[in-house]
């Protein structure tokens, strides 16, 4: 349960927590909606977001959220109600989350490249009847079963003037709706409904995650748990009014969501969002927009790195550059020190912890190591087999316990029950991550339980793509392994035993592959083998085959 709603939420003992962070923070007892509001009030002329070239003072967000608000209230949307929102990060993304809750409704925050199958799985999971959709998406949107849809079109009313970027392809799509649905354009033409009476222990967002069994699962967030890594991850950025972020990590990612998000949102900074990641965007925009935090992935900066026109100049307003999904190479950490001037700080967290639980401190930072654990957040390494604490240097799984930690997942009672367990009398979630924390009380990641591939910080589950995969009338058996990867981290692999008689080649089944499912999920490489490896049970032993891929690959 989350702590009592006015109560501050203490720092962890930590034997270098950094000094000029406070030890307690007061988790805000208000909505996220409010957050907005309060900025809008205090910061009306300022600009909230710049979107290629594009600027929303927080004055017009709010109105726009608050107008469109109105449509969703004409559609039905009330308290509690789940609402689809698949589009990249843009003001509209933006303007709905806050108009979502307005209403006091659950934003179900989607990646802009489902299929039709998949969209049939959410829309009947979370049960939605109302989605906010890329225009792009729309038709296999509809194909899954979503009933009124509002579609957005992200290159309308962008102006010509662009602030020396190029504007993404592919999202300027026009699609002829059926009946009922609406554009954007118009449904910001309704009146504001009236706010809905939201308290802290309200849902408010729900990302989905998988588990072992390759089921997505909704994580349960209310305001409360949300709040405490929103306005902590304020505190411990030292963001301000006076800021300029850089949100580069998608917002239907729990990171992008709180830090290149909520975070800004609290404090009144300006958002400079990008809609896809483009290293050379991304350098224009770091020195033209004076960029001084951003919150990426490991291989957001290799990318970067690797960029031929960027030089040191590029990065010289940059104060605060963290992130996570994949640990940063010493090599590459140096080489980004020697430009920047700045280490990068990694962090920890999980869809059931709304993003991080552990954070390098910025003035004593270690590299390839997840950091301490953050406001409010008891961290601890349990013996596998015992569930009793391990001494420090010990590998065990990291189980945690803290304000922003899930509820549960949504209409999964028994996953939500094995999902946590009870030490000393406190509740604690288990990540299903092995770690261990060494003398000083740095946190460092050692393998997982569960079989996921981290592909740039973009969870794919195995089993959730080996059922897809057996769908094609060539396989007889599948398995997916993670394999490193320079650039990504890691890459999915497929093992594929064929039918006898049965021909296909791996270009074209890595085609037919992204026909299936999203195309980070999609394997990137395929095998061809005579049999796979099983257990007593009868189970393939995907462990064995992925440490026999990894010790190929020296990895």
């Amino acid at each position: 349960m989350p702590a009592t709603e006015s109560s501050p939420v203490a720092a962890p003992t930590a034997r270098y927590w950094p000094r000029t962070k406070p030890r307690s923070i007061t988790v805000p007892v208000t909505s996220l909606y409010d957050n907005l509001s309060v900025s809008a009030h205090r910061y009306p002329d300022k600009a909230a977001v710049w979107f290629y070239g594009q600027q929303t003072s927080y004055r017009e967000l709010l109105s726009m959220a608050d107008h469109f608000s109105g449509h969703l209230a004409a559609q039905g949307v009330q308290k509690g109600d789940r609402v689809m929102l698949c589009l990249q990060n843009s003001p509209q993304w933006i303007a709905a989350a806050h108009a979502i809750w307005r209403l006091g409704g659950v934003v179900i925050p989607l990646p802009p490249m489902l299929g039709p199958k998949e969209f049939g799985f959410f829309v009947q999971d979370a049960g939605l009847r109302v989605g906010i959709v890329a225009a792009e998406l729309y038709q296999h949107a509809k194909a899954g079963g979503l009933g009124h849809a509002v579609v957005v079109t992200l290159a309308n009313g962008l102006p010509e003037d662009r602030g020396g970027v190029a504007f993404p392809a592919g999202l300027d799509a026009v699609p002829e709706l059926q009946d009922g649905d609406v554009t954007w354009e118009t449904a910001v033409l309704a009146a504001p409904a009236p706010q809905a009476q939201v308290q802290s222990g309200d849902l408010c967002v729900m990302p989905y995650t998988s588990g072992t069994t390759g089921f997505p699962k909704g994580c349960m967030h209310t305001h409360h748990n949300v709040q405490a890594n929103a306005a902590g991850g304020a505190f411990w950025g030292n963001v301000s009014s006076g800021d300029t972020t850089l949100a580069t990590l998608p917002y239907f990612h729990v990171t992008g969501f709180t830090s290149s998000l909520l975070s800004p949102m609290f404090t009144g900074a300006t958002i400079v969002v990008m809609a896809r990641w483009d290293r050379e965007t991304a350098r224009v925009l770091i020195r033209e927009q004076g960029v001084m935090g951003w919150t990426n992935t490991a291989t957001m900066v290799v990318d970067l790195l690797a960029n031929p026109n960027l030089s040191s100049a590029d990065l010289v307003s940059l104060k605060l550059v963290n992130g996570g999904g994949a640990s940063m190479p010493e090599a590459l950490g140096r080489r980004w020190k020697e430009l920047s001037g700045l280490e990068f700080l990694e962090g920890y967290g999980l869809s059931e912890t709304m993003a991080q639980t552990h954070s390098n401190p910025q003035e004593r930072p270690k590299l390839q190591c997840l950091g301490i654990p953050f406001y409010g957040v008891d961290a601890r390494i349990i013996d596998l087999d015992t569930l009793q604490e391990l001494p420090q240097g010990q590998t065990g799984e990291i189980v945690l316990s803290g304000p922003q930690v899930f509820q549960g997942y949504w209409n999964r009672p028994e996953a939500s029950a094995e999902a946590f367990l009870d030490l000393g009398g406190k509740r604690f979630f288990r990540s299903g991550d092995l770690g261990y924390m060494d003398d000083e009380g740095y946190f460092f990641f050692v393998d997982r339980l569960k079989r996921m591939v981290n592909s740039g910080g973009m969870k794919v589950w195995p089993a959730e793509v080996e059922a897809a995969l057996h769908a094609h009338p060539a396989v007889q058996e599948a398995c997916v392994i993670a394999v490193p990867d320079e650039r990504m981290g890691e890459r999915a692999r497929a093992l594929l035993v064929l039918k006898a008689g049965a021909s296909v080649t791996e270009a074209e089944f890595i085609e037919w592959a992204r026909t299936q499912m999203a195309h980070y999920k999609a394997p990137r490489e395929v095998r061809f083998v005579d049999s796979l490896p099983k257990g007593p049970t009868g189970k393939v032993t995907w462990r064995q085959l992925q440490e026999a891929a990894r010790a190929e690959l020296g990895g």
